[in-house]
Formats: structure tokens, sequence, C-alpha cells
């Protein structure tokens, strides 16, 4: 569990991992050693797994993405996983339950990219495809667990 005071620098670092340590114990109310040490703890326990940055793939020309969910032919497991690790445009994979194995998320600059993509799994697996318009939820982390007494009352019938 984390206590009230870790789940402030949580929520802090979340809006902004840049953020200085003093900044950071300013916005927390201790002194940054003290700030210092919570961060390094929740490290060790992998809370925090790391700091990063987000890159727009629009930006780097890829105008299109798309989800597909893909079930490998009998035998083909591991040849399709295999074929997804290496293709850079997938930039997300998740193996499931259900009818699909897979479900990706990737990143492409046209059709004829996505095509040319899904191609070379043809005949090793089936696929379908979902072009993503709007994205209104960014991925974001699962929400920070607030003590009872920190949690939005319950609504009223």
């Amino acid at each position: 569990m984390i206590d009230e005071i870790d789940q402030n620098i949580l929520e802090a670092l979340l809006q902004d991992s840049r953020v200085s340590l003093k900044e950071l114990a300013r916005r927390v109310g201790l002194s940054s050693p003290s700030v210092a040490e919570r961060v390094r703890r929740l490290e060790e326990r992998g809370v925090i797994r790391g700091f990063t940055i987000e890159i727009d793939p629009k930006a780097l020309g890829y105008q299109l993405q798309a989800i597909v969910r893909v079930k490998p032919l009998p035998g083909m497991l591991h040849v399709v996983q295999k074929l997804i690790e290496d293709t850079a445009e997938f930039c997300e994979c998740d193996k499931v339950t259900g009818d699909d194995c897979f479900v990706v998320r990737l990143h492409v600059r046209s059709i004829d990219q996505l095509d040319h993509i899904l191609d070379r799994i043809a005949d090793k697996a089936q696929t379908s495809t979902a072009i993503v318009k709007s994205q209104p939820i960014k991925r974001r982390p699962p929400g920070i667990a607030r003590a009872p007494d920190k949690a939005a009352p319950a609504a009223r019938k």
C-alpha cells in the first residue's frame, strides 16, 4: 500500500515526470531529501518503473492507428508472435483469452503500409482490423487508490 503522501507524489509525477525534486517537495509539503527517499522507495518497490517521454506518432508521419485482433492458425502461435515482435510499427501487443490470441496496436503512414504489414501474416493468422478514429482516453495508469476517508462521496439515490 501507499500512503497519501506517496499518492500525491505519484499524481505530481504523472502530471510532469520532469519536475525537480525541490518543486515536487514543495507540492507535497516535504523536504527535498524526504521526497527523494520516497521516490527511491517507490522505485525499489516497483511502483515507479521508469520515467519516460511521450512521442506523437503523427509528428513522425504516422497518420493512421489501427487495432488488430490476431488469431494464429494452428501451429503458428510462436511464428506470429515473433512477426509481431519484429515489426516496428506494432507499438503494443496483448496476449489475450477468447477467440483471438493477440490484440495489437500499430501506427502506419498509410492504408497501403497497413496492408503490406498484414499481408506478411495473412498466411499464418486470421486478422480483424479497426482503424482508430480518435482516442478519448490516452493510455493512462489505473487510478491511484485513495484512503476511504478521501474517496469520492457515494452517489445519492
